[in-house]
């Protein structure tokens, strides 16, 4: 049974023709000042809403290409489909490498301006990675995201243009990214769901990245 709230309050200039079940108002203007009163009715039910603090973990998992949404119970309230580094089997140890990272961070930062539609800044890397690349004499690298497909599609559209696909250009490639590993290693969805991910979360949160 959804928890139905009921707000009064008074407008002098509006009367209420009929209040809809689904919470909107059907309202008509009077001619007279007078006082009315107006009832909102907000219906929550769980289906298909998301309060922000249900999300406490973000899981991936490399080899399904899944990313989970997980609750304090360690329940999974939404998966999606996800896209990695065009290397994408093994854990990120360099600069350049292609890989999207395996380990414990954290989702520590948003971006709304993102050239990726919207991102969310993944923690690598974190001490550990620091000091292998070090073992290594390499650099561990860095602006590892989750986000969502280009603003920008300028290279690729250039190699379009190269074998005469230039005019489908745009539409080719929204359609074949949701399929491919594409980042330098990031983790990308679609510029819907990364919408939707950046709106349920808040910073930080922790992300455990899984081969």
């Amino acid at each position: 049974m959804p928890l139905k709230i009921y707000i009064f309050f008074t407008v002098p200039w509006l009367s209420i023709e009929r209040i809809l079940v689904s919470g909107q108002f059907q309202l008509t203007l009077e001619g007279s000042v007078r006082t009315v009163l107006l009832a909102l009715v907000l219906s929550i039910t769980t289906s298909n809403v998301f309060a922000k603090s249900e999300v406490a973990l973000v899981r991936v998992f490399k080899s399904e290409r899944r990313l989970e949404l997980v609750n304090k119970k360690d329940q999974v309230i939404k998966s999606y489909k996800v896209m990695l580094g065009r290397n994408p089997v093994g854990h990120k140890v360099q600069e350049g490498d292609n890989k999207t990272p395996e380990g414990n961070y954290e989702l520590d930062m948003k971006n709304p301006e993102s050239k990726f539609h919207k991102s969310l800044h993944v923690s690598y890397p974190n001490f550990k990675d620091k000091l292998k690349a070090k073992a290594l004499g390499v650099k561990p690298g860095g602006d590892i995201m989750l986000h969502g497909l280009p603003n920008d599609f300028k290279e690729m559209t250039e190699w379009l243009n190269t074998v005469g696909l230039g005019g489908l250009a745009d539409d080719l490639i929204r359609a074949a990214l949701p399929y491919l590993d594409w980042t330098n290693g990031c983790i990308a969805v679609t510029d819907a769901e990364i919408d939707e991910i950046y709106g349920m979360l808040d910073v930080p949160t922790k992300i455990v990245i899984r081969p």
